[in-house]
């Protein structure tokens, strides 16, 4: 049997669907990520509350009221929303998503509130591997190709080396499959694919070179 504890977490991860017609129920987590202000500039990130419809985020940087933000969150992914408000350390976060969207995070959520309690496996819906060939190249759509290799590789998205970063939101493709780029490191940027693709043998027969 489960304990009480483990019950209540997953009462109250059953609310994460439930709204009023207009708010979600939040849920306590904890999940680092980075986030992006409207002056492209980047920061480390921690989500404390969050539903499918709003978050609550500790920040080094609060930005200000009605701002965009863009935020990529360890085990949800790329989410985007308008600053409602500032709190202590933070601000809160009213989520632009889509209603498929929304019950894709509503599962993420309903994981990470019970994983702990119930031992629940880590979730690997988009697991990152290291592609036997690494050598691949990135086109614009202005017909620019730059040579990168990449870092690892999920079926949502990867991490590429690469000497030019363009800017966030550059449509690209990288091998053979349809990207953007959304988000910058060090050493070259990350981009996520058009389309989840179903195999990742595909995904690696269309990273070899031309």
């Amino acid at each position: 049997m489960l304990k009480d504890s483990a019950i209540a977490k997953l009462r109250a991860s059953e609310a994460v669907k439930a709204s009023d017609g207009r708010r979600y129920q939040r849920v306590y987590i904890s999940a680092l990520g980075r986030y992006m202000l409207s002056d492209k500039r980047e920061f480390p990130c921690q989500v404390i509350e969050m539903s499918p419809g709003d978050a609550r985020i500790i920040a080094p940087v609060a930005g200000h009221v009605d701002e965009r933000v863009i935020a990529y969150i360890d085990h949800i992914g790329r989410i985007e929303g308008t600053i409602t408000g500032l709190i202590d350390g933070g601000f809160e976060v009213d989520l632009l998503a889509s209603a498929r969207k929304r019950d894709k995070m509503a599962n993420q959520l309903t994981w990470l509130t019970n994983k702990d309690a119930l031992n629940l496996p880590e979730d690997r819906a988009h697991e990152r591997l290291v592609p036997d060939n690494r050598h691949s190249i990135i086109k614009l759509e202005d017909g620019r190709k730059y040579n990168c290799k990449i870092i690892d590789i999920s079926l949502g998205g990867a991490a590429v080396e690469m000497d030019v970063r363009p800017a966030i939101g550059t449509p690209c493709t990288l091998g053979r499959m349809r990207a953007r780029v959304v988000r910058h490191f060090q050493d070259g940027v990350a981009v996520e694919f058009a389309s989840i693709q179903q195999m990742l043998t595909v995904v690696q027969q269309n990273l070899r070179l031309n």
